[in-house]
């Protein structure tokens, strides 16, 4: 895998972690156009990106991640932020969540999540950070009656879903058995008005796309 951080310290304290953890670290780059190039030397099979690089700090990582996923789709991406982003993010997740994830800096500290959230990823899968996820759920919404109608366990079922995990992580979290959540599951999808999705990355790109747009006066 590669690292991007403009941070030196950041990226070698990631690096030393990862190397305790068996996980080659192929290259590193403080900014995006020394990432694009690493990838494409090295096509690892996982980029872990800052979404705020030199030189203007503000979309330089989710520009580099938008193009590793058109331009090297067998690399995966991880992006890390300081601050709770989502409308630039979700237009990252809007061509797809299979390989994709976002976590703030602050889930750094929690290893045992962070190296779950890596590998699931890395496995084609999705992590989205919870305080994003909370802030989708709890933002305006066009259709809020309709989140409203969720009753606690079925928010709870949707926050799970929408940061990426499976019927059975849900289940785990919650206590609860895989048929259990996928009757939750199907009764939020019927709720919100959304199809069914028998495919997880399906299911969460459904939900995201459902809870990505705001009101708008």
């Amino acid at each position: 895998m590669v690292l991007a951080d403009d941070s030196a310290v950041l990226r070698e304290g990631i690096a030393g972690l990862l190397h305790d953890e068996g996980i080659e670290v192929v290259g590193q780059a403080a900014d995006a156009q020394a990432l694009l190039r690493l990838v494409g030397e090295q096509r690892p099979d996982l980029a872990v990106v800052d979404i705020r690089m030199p030189p203007t700090h503000t979309t330089e990582g989710i520009e580099a991640a938008l193009t590793i996923r058109r331009c090297f789709p067998g690399t995966a991406v991880l992006l890390l932020s300081q601050y709770v982003e989502t409308e630039n993010v979700m237009n990252v997740f809007a061509g797809g969540t299979a390989g994709l994830g976002y976590l703030l800096k602050d889930r750094l500290s929690d290893i045992d999540g962070f190296l779950g959230s890596l590998h699931r990823v890395a496995a084609g899968g999705t992590a989205i950070d919870p305080d994003v996820v909370g802030r989708l759920v709890s933002r305006p919404h066009r259709d809020r009656v309709a989140l409203d109608e969720l009753s606690p366990r079925e928010r709870e079922v949707l926050t799970l879903l929408v940061e990426g995990r499976s019927d059975r992580a849900i289940g785990a979290a919650l206590s609860l058995g895989e048929r259990t959540v996928g009757a939750h599951v199907r009764a939020v999808f019927d709720k919100l008005g959304l199809p069914p999705e028998p495919d997880g990355h399906h299911r969460v790109l459904a939900v995201l796309a459902y809870l990505g747009p705001a009101v708008r006066n």
